[in-house]
């Protein structure tokens, strides 16, 4: 009979011995960085700072952020801290400006990153003896191959699928019955799609939980991936400059947002234009400062994702608020700020439409204009009636609560393109 994973020792640790730990790691890291890596002496020297003036967690917050920019105008190898001789593994984020960028890991950071996403597999409620079927894609996304480590180390039976054939997926989906899938939600969406065509209704798989990370996803879709899969969905959040998954991750006997790996990763909320370290509790951008990493040691990374810190609950360490909204994915439509996720919040209240969805933005004249593709709920196809009035609710909703117009288009039943990784949410037509 399959038993539940034990925790470690530190995950169960008092605030006080973790913050001890946390300054212990931190003052090695910033050393790590400056002493090894010309990019990271530079900014320090440059703002005056240098970590022998560490004396508490505190005084983090004098030194520089770090940006996706620095790492972008140190390609490809720039940001290392190590000798090439001892990076094991390199992985890449794909690039919209040309240029990706680019993480490396050594030995030790590998068998790191394979533990903490152990713990996220095991706080999610995995069990000796389950199977896990991957769907992330393999490759130089770190999605893949960080579940796959880590699902292994949790001593779990690993499907490495990868993304991509959803027919064959769910072919052996029925054929292997894995326990536990980890795939992002939309693309979990699209399984449950290919169910339904093949005749196969989604709750009686013998899926029993999901772990769904590398994109933002509401409470509200939670529920709804819940009740139709059957299953106990959580969030795993991570993103390859940092690590990749594992860096947080939710626990299933209370699913309140991600605990952070606080003994890893040491965490600040800012605000997003001043820069400014906000308490605990309020919104703001989220930033990371890597407390073991040894191949690309990471100083207050400015991740863009919009949260806050709250006190731990199944864990002592801190949690954060599940990430329904990044600065930079916000909208802003005839001034008002619009962030994808809203929009998904309000088309799940309506039963008649499905919960695939893209936003379109075009110009008429000098004025924004946007409009949202959706699709029926495939039993509510034919009812033309019930599709109408739920398209007048929804674009009343987002009128109302957003504060944008908003042309509702309701297309045929898989009239919008099924992602295999991250869905592709916004359709920016407006001239550059």
């Amino acid at each position: 009979m399959s038993t539940t994973l034990p925790l470690e020792p530190i995950e169960k640790a008092s605030r006080d011995e973790l913050a001890a730990l946390q300054l212990e790691r931190l003052k090695w890291s910033l050393n790590h960085a400056y002493e090894n890596s010309p990019v990271y002496r530079r900014k320090f020297d440059e703002a005056g700072v240098h970590p022998s003036q560490v004396q508490s967690l505190a005084d983090l917050a004098r030194f520089p952020f770090t940006t996706k920019k620095d790492l972008r105008d140190n390609y490809p190898f720039g940001m290392f801290a190590v000798p090439q001789d001892q990076i094991s593994r390199i992985h890449a984020s794909s690039g919209t400006t040309g240029k990706p960028t680019v993480v490396a890991y050594t030995a030790r950071d590998i068998d790191t990153w394979a533990n903490l996403v152990a713990r996220s597999v095991r706080a999610a409620g995995a069990r000796r003896g389950d199977k896990v079927h991957i769907s992330y894609g393999y490759g130089l996304f770190t999605g893949g191959l960080g579940a796959h480590y880590g699902a292994e180390r949790a001593g779990l039976t690993v499907i490495p699928f990868g993304g991509g054939q959803t027919e064959k997926q769910v072919q052996l989906i029925q054929d292997f019955r894995p326990d536990i899938i980890m795939v992002t939600p939309s693309y979990m969406l699209a399984i449950a799609d290919e169910m339904e065509r093949q005749g196969i209704e989604p709750a009686t798989c013998s899926l029993r939980i999901g772990i769904f990370g590398a994109e933002p996803w509401t409470n509200d879709m939670r529920r709804a991936i819940e009740q139709r899969m059957g299953i106990t969905a959580v969030d795993i959040y991570g993103l390859s400059e940092v690590m990749g998954p594992g860096v947080a991750s939710e626990c299933a006997e209370t699913k309140d947002g991600p605990t952070i790996w606080e003994d890893h990763f040491y965490p600040e909320i800012i605000d997003p234009e001043t820069g400014e370290v906000l308490p605990d509790g309020e919104l703001g951008e989220l930033v990371f400062t890597s407390l073991t990493k040894e191949a690309l040691p990471i100083v207050r990374y400015r991740t863009r994702d919009l949260t806050r810190l709250l006190p731990g609950t199944a864990r002592t360490m801190r949690r954060m608020e599940k990430i329904t909204g990044r600065s930079d994915d916000m909208l802003i439509i005839r001034g008002v700020n619009v962030f994808p996720t809203q929009i998904e919040e309000l088309l799940l209240k309506q039963p008649a439409l499905a919960p695939h969805y893209q936003i379109v933005l075009t110009k008429e004249g000098p004025m924004d204009v946007m409009s949202l593709n959706c699709e029926p709920c495939p039993e509510s196809a034919p009812d033309y009636g019930a599709l109408d009035a739920a398209s007048k609710a929804l674009a009343y909703d987002i009128k109302a609560l957003i504060g944008v117009t908003c042309k509702v288009n309701v297309l045929e039943v898989n009239g919008i393109e099924r992602s295999v990784g991250k869905a592709r949410r916004v359709i920016d037509k407006r001239p550059k």
